[in-house]
């Protein structure tokens, strides 16, 4: 299998140089605030922003908000909000990450890349609930911890999109157990053994 990168994406030179200015600055404060693990950001744009850009596909045209949680360093969100601006213009993205360097880095992101979103620099558990039409979240929590803030966020109809690595059948027979939804998996362009699980129609067992 090929390492996907930003020229397999049909996007516009705008969107590619947002991206690329994304990880230069990425790379530039990773060894201060340990955005992503040093042994991954040599292949950052394979393993980070491919990997959340692919997400963008699976967002529904309707979407008018969509809130990541964890942003962490920006994924999926950051790179979200940036492809956005070209392939889905009415999208509102909110970026949730209680560290306040972390923060501090997204904000500095979106405005050297001229990319409108909010952040809250505040616990998942401490915004008020969001009404989302999608829900993302990256490398946060387990997908049964990860069904508790769905249903606290998502709209009614709303959508949740979880990236998961080769471990996520177990991830979704544990959450299966507590919670009922419908699930699609969709194989990953970066990792064949990794899927993004399409979540709907979430309650509580």
């Amino acid at each position: 299998m090929n390492a996907p990168s930003l020229s397999g994406f049909n996007v516009s030179r705008e969107t590619m140089d947002s991206l690329e200015t994304y990880l230069a600055l990425l790379r530039k404060w990773n060894p201060k605030i340990n955005l992503v693990s040093a042994n991954t950001l040599a292949e950052a744009e394979t393993r980070h922003i491919c990997d959340s850009a692919q997400i963008t596909s699976f967002i529904p045209k309707t979407a008018r908000n969509l809130v990541d949680l964890g942003s962490g360093g920006g994924f999926p969100g950051i790179v979200i909000a940036i492809m956005a601006k070209e392939q889905l213009p009415d999208l509102s993205v909110t970026l949730v990450e209680s560290d306040q360097r972390k923060a501090s880095f997204l904000r500095t992101v979106l405005r050297e890349t001229r990319t409108q979103a909010q952040v809250h620099a505040k616990r998942i558990e401490d915004i008020d609930p969001q009404a989302a039409d999608v829900l993302t979240a990256r490398a946060l929590a387990p997908l049964k911890s990860l069904c508790g803030f769905a249903q606290r966020h998502l709209a009614l109809g709303g959508v949740a999109l979880f990236p998961k690595g080769k471990n996520w059948g177990k991830e979704v027979e544990e959450a299966q157990a507590e919670w009922s939804f419908q699930c699609v998996s969709h194989t990953s362009i970066t990792d064949p053994t990794a899927v993004v699980l399409e979540l709907r129609d979430l309650s509580h067992d």
